[in-house]
């Protein structure tokens, strides 16, 4: 960490972060309020996920990030264009997922970016299967949203597989297939470095039916 963050980090993280335990959480304690919650897997250096939480503040977010520089720099962020409406959390995501986050909670769940294990194989090692598919679904509350991107296009295709032959979805794409970009989803540091190296960018929207 950068002195920076690691300052923020520990100052910040008694107010805007939480510690895992087998033990679900309660949003309204939480956050102090009952607004639609949304919860992100892997926000990098956190830029994209605090740009979000600034355009919807009457949104709460749910950050996951294994890498501390990277959450010290949410929180930098945080400070810096004052956001409140985060609260995050450095472990394992699905582990998070399973024992803290109560069924029918998340309004909308996020995947930018994540690790592709492009190798074939690693492709076992992909967050993106039908354990998962499944597992999310039950976090959702009905007409709940799952956005996922990737800059691989291997991986998108991966995803669509998955995600349509998992039962209780309905894709959001007019094709069935990718969505076009969403305004509001900011660009990241993932996607910036992925079209510089020539990759593509698809997204894939599914709702919870």
């Amino acid at each position: 960490m950068t002195p920076g963050q690691a300052h923020a980090y520990e100052s910040m993280m008694p107010i805007y972060g939480f510690e895992y335990q087998k033990e679900m959480l309660d949003m309204q304690t939480l956050f102090g309020n009952n607004n639609p919650v949304a919860l992100e897997i892997g926000f990098g250096m956190g830029a994209s996920l605090v740009e979000q939480a600034k355009l919807y503040p009457n949104r709460n977010y749910i950050g996951i990030e294994v890498h501390r520089p990277g959450v010290g720099s949410l929180l930098v962020r945080m400070k810096e264009l004052q956001v409140a409406n985060i609260r995050v959390i450095s472990h394992d995501a699905v582990e998070v997922l399973a024992d803290m986050i109560p069924d029918h909670s998340l309004q909308l769940l996020q995947l930018f970016f994540p690790d592709p294990w492009h190798k074939k194989r690693h492709h076992k090692r992909r967050i993106v299967n039908q354990a998962f598919a499944d597992l999310v679904r039950q976090k959702l509350v009905t007409s709940g949203h799952f956005h996922m991107a990737t800059d691989w296009q291997n991986y998108a295709e991966h995803m669509l597989e998955v995600m349509v032959q998992a039962s209780g979805w309905k894709n959001c794409s007019a094709n069935n297939d990718f969505i076009p970009k969403p305004e509001d989803r900011p660009v990241t540091k993932f996607q910036r470095r992925g079209e510089g190296l020539g990759h593509g960018v698809w997204d894939l929207m599914f709702e919870k039916v």
